[in-house]
């Protein structure tokens, strides 16, 4: 099974992500938004799996720093121009394994889902 990660190295939940992967010998590839940006095609298909309310971290200060108009007027689409603009606002850490996107922290999810 092929493990990418997507997120920023420094946030607290991605390092418990990577702790929790590394602890479970579960090998990954990880991709820095901060170096890389946001990949636009794991964007829709997250939100095609989720939801664009649930890929955007809307409890986080770069959602509450986007101006209200814009926050007024968020769709799939403007999420997405928004994310790729703003990687932060992408809640983290997004993984994708057996073609499916897994959102957030959650070592239940991790368990079921990305144990060989």
């Amino acid at each position: 099974m092929t493990v990418k990660i997507y997120g920023i190295k420094n946030c607290n939940s991605m390092k418990k992500a990577f702790d929790w992967l590394d602890e479970n010998g579960v090998a990954y590839d990880f991709h820095d938004y901060k170096k890389q940006g946001a990949d636009v095609e794991i964007l829709r298909q997250a939100m095609g799996e989720h939801d664009w309310e649930t890929v955007i971290n809307r409890k986080g200060m770069t959602w509450r720093n986007l101006p209200d108009i814009a926050k007024e007027h968020m769709d799939e689409e403007n999420a997405i121009k928004a994310a790729c603009d703003n990687p932060s606002l992408i809640k983290r850490p997004l993984i994708v394994a057996n073609k499916q996107t897994f959102l957030g922290y959650d070592e239940d999810t991790f368990a079921q889902n990305l144990k060989n």
